[in-house]
């Protein structure tokens, strides 16, 4: 019997006007015929408004983790000493007349040279108050410091394009780490290092995002296979680019889909997890009963069916 797959998709629908209009002309056949081979098992009903989106906690329940508060940089890169964690994304908050809101990450443009830089100035900062910063990739670095120990932190996609003051960190320790993002910008504001960033016409690094905060669980779960996870719908539903995410759902029709209506139909087990910005449902290949079979024989269940549930 062939092993149990697992494949996870994130912002498989969202309700932007932009996805709502690529949907009514994409088309889905190796999805439609998965789903008419599987059965409904779990709906994780949410909102728009949860800190954690649904394909975060449906990724914590496959490894064991917690579903809320998931401590991601803890988890990925695993102190040894136990220590709490946070991601903490650069990026740029554009202040209009009765809103803030984040733009993309990747709108900084900065590279490795850069990040180097503002870690040399940043790090000394921090650290003032026991926060030891590592830059993971430009944009994104890692925050180790008690301060992340029980912080509720918004995941960054909940974030970008939106008005940042509805999803602001909460906790005892919140009131510290706004104090410390003032002082941030205000250090910035006048570097020498933003300056020569504004003179190649680059954006200011005026803000940082906090995400993923916590401490692992003790003890651990233990040792779980990850889902298999696209991310390509995830990275053009983020840039609002519903043409690019029409084609990365044809590719992974094409692919990953694809592989796994093969291994479905050789008999093996699998699983589904299709997410939106709300809600998650997942299917599996299960014994159905004939009433069942007869049921799905003429009433299949299709991609069109399921979509606006996420």
């Amino acid at each position: 019997m062939p092993p149990t797959r697992h494949l996870l998709i994130p912002l498989a629908a969202s309700t932007a006007a932009g996805c709502l209009q690529a949907l009514q002309a994409l088309q889905l056949p190796r999805l439609d015929r998965l789903l008419s081979l599987l059965t409904p098992t779990d709906t994780d009903t949410g909102e728009e408004t949860d800190y954690a989106p649904p394909h975060e906690r449906a990724l914590a329940r496959a490894l064991g983790l917690p579903q809320e508060a998931t401590p991601w940089a803890a988890w990925q890169r695993a102190p040894r000493d136990g220590a709490a964690c946070a991601w903490l994304t650069l990026c740029h908050w554009q202040a209009g007349a009765d809103h803030v809101s984040m733009l993309h990450p990747a709108a900084l443009q900065l590279d490795e040279a850069d990040a180097q830089a503002l870690l040399a100035i940043l790090a000394p900062w921090f650290a003032q108050d026991g926060i030891a910063l590592a830059a993971e990739a430009p944009t994104r670095w890692r925050a180790q410091g008690e301060v992340f120990d029980g912080l509720a932190c918004a995941a960054l996609d909940r974030v970008i394009g939106r008005d940042v003051r509805a999803w602001m960190p909460r906790g005892p320790q919140a009131q510290q780490l706004r104090r410390l993002h003032s002082e941030v910008q205000m250090l910035l504001y006048t570097h020498s290092w933003s300056e020569a960033r504004a003179a190649r016409g680059r954006l200011a690094v005026n803000a940082f995002w906090l995400h993923g905060a916590g401490r692992l669980p003790h003890p651990l779960p233990p040792p779980a296979a990850a889902p298999e996870m696209p991310m390509a719908l995830y990275d053009a539903a983020l840039l609002q680019d519903w043409a690019a995410w029409a084609r990365a759902w044809r590719q992974l029709d094409e692919g990953a889909v694809a592989a796994l209506l093969r291994h479905v139909q050789q008999g093996g087990d699998a699983r589904l997890t299709l997410c939106g910005e709300r809600s998650a449902l997942a299917f599996a290949a299960t014994h159905r009963g004939l009433n069942q079979k007869i049921i799905r024989l003429f009433r299949p269940l299709r991609f069109a069916d399921v979509r606006e549930q996420l």
